[in-house]
């Protein structure tokens, strides 16, 4: 059964990104209290599939030491018209709340690891 939930998005492992809204992500980002690592994607871009595939990958490394997210941007209009997201895949770095880093587009898994330990 669990692989059923995680394969409907139901159930994550600790450290994977979890899912925002516009509702919830400036409460969530903001209470988070370590770096927070946003993904904006949509559901039918490939690219965003792999770097989320990516990220389910990396983030249980830095359970203790960052945030992962993920929000839609075809659900989720407002967050991404906020904070002027151009394309999708897009990877923003949120430290106390405030954006201070991105990376636009897919980038392979060693130079986002590296993004990630040099941001955190």
């Amino acid at each position: 059964m669990g692989f059923f939930k995680r394969l409907l998005g139901i159930e994550y492992k600790p450290g994977e990104p979890e899912p925002l809204t516009d509702e919830h992500f400036e409460s969530m980002v903001k209470e988070c209290g370590l770096p927070c690592f946003v993904h904006f994607h949509h559901l039918w871009c490939s690219s965003c599939q792999v770097m989320g595939g990516l990220l389910n990958e990396v983030g249980p490394q830095y359970v203790d030491r960052a945030k992962f997210f993920k929000i839609d941007v075809h659900k989720n209009p407002h967050t991404a018209t906020l904070l002027n997201i151009p394309s999708v895949p897009t990877l923003v770095l949120f430290k106390d709340g405030n954006p201070v880093d991105r990376i636009n587009g897919l980038i392979p898994l060693k130079p986002l690891k590296e993004w990630i330990e040099k941001s955190l």
